[in-house]
């Protein structure tokens, strides 16, 4: 008997599921939005998006009881992707409020220089330095759709995976064991963003070898 795996999308209010939901399952997976603990637990996967501010965002989350789920589902090492907020909010602090942040990674979220228009939207370079799964197929300087104002800063640069230019060289992905996070929308970004969205569920496969998959 084949299975599929079973990705869950964190809901947590802060908009853009739907879109998400729709290019992942373009992938020949199905999906779930996950709002409380319990959901976490059935998830093969685990996609933590985001459009929105830092504060009401960690207050939706800890209203939830999600911040030490989250947290311990990436440390036990399965499949985690973040998209945008989602990468924002792994992180310690942020200049955007006055919240404590998830703290997986260590460093903080800075607000982009006002050097350029802010928020930072449209489309630019990728520049990815990593062999991680989650880029496999993609050119180091593919272009991906970006919006946002603040770009994380994590301290161990070991786990940056890629950059882009907008005033400033910033962190727009990273990337460590079966977890990646990007700055960028791959929902937004056509046939490469696509691309991210099918590593993940290669990645969830393999991740669960000892089943038999479609």
């Amino acid at each position: 008997m084949s299975v599929t795996p079973n990705i869950a999308i964190i809901d947590y209010q802060a908009g853009n599921l739907r879109s998400v939901q729709k290019a992942v399952e373009q992938c020949g997976v199905s999906t779930f939005f996950a709002s409380d603990p319990a959901d976490l637990q059935k998830a093969d996967g685990l996609i933590f998006p985001g459009q929105g501010a830092c504060d009401s965002s960690m207050k939706n989350i800890r209203s939830r009881g999600l911040v030490q789920p989250i947290v311990s589902y990436i440390e036990s090492g399965k499949p985690f992707l973040g998209i945008c907020l989602g990468l924002q909010l792994l992180l310690e602090n942020s200049e955007e409020g006055m919240e404590k942040c998830l703290g997986v990674i260590k460093g903080s979220v800075r607000k982009l220089p006002v050097s350029n228009k802010v928020p930072h939207m449209g489309w630019n370079k990728v520049n990815i330095s990593s062999k991680h799964m989650i880029f496999s197929g993609l050119e180091a300087g593919n272009y991906f759709y970006f919006v946002h104002s603040y770009y994380a800063d994590p301290l161990d640069l070991n786990i940056v995976a890629a950059t882009t230019n907008y005033g400033i060289e910033f962190c727009s992905a990273v990337a460590w064991g079966n977890a990646a996070a990007v700055q960028f929308h791959p929902e937004k970004s056509g046939a490469v963003g696509l691309v991210i969205y099918s590593n993940f569920v290669n990645i969830v496969k393999k991740c669960h070898g000892t089943k038999l998959w479609t």
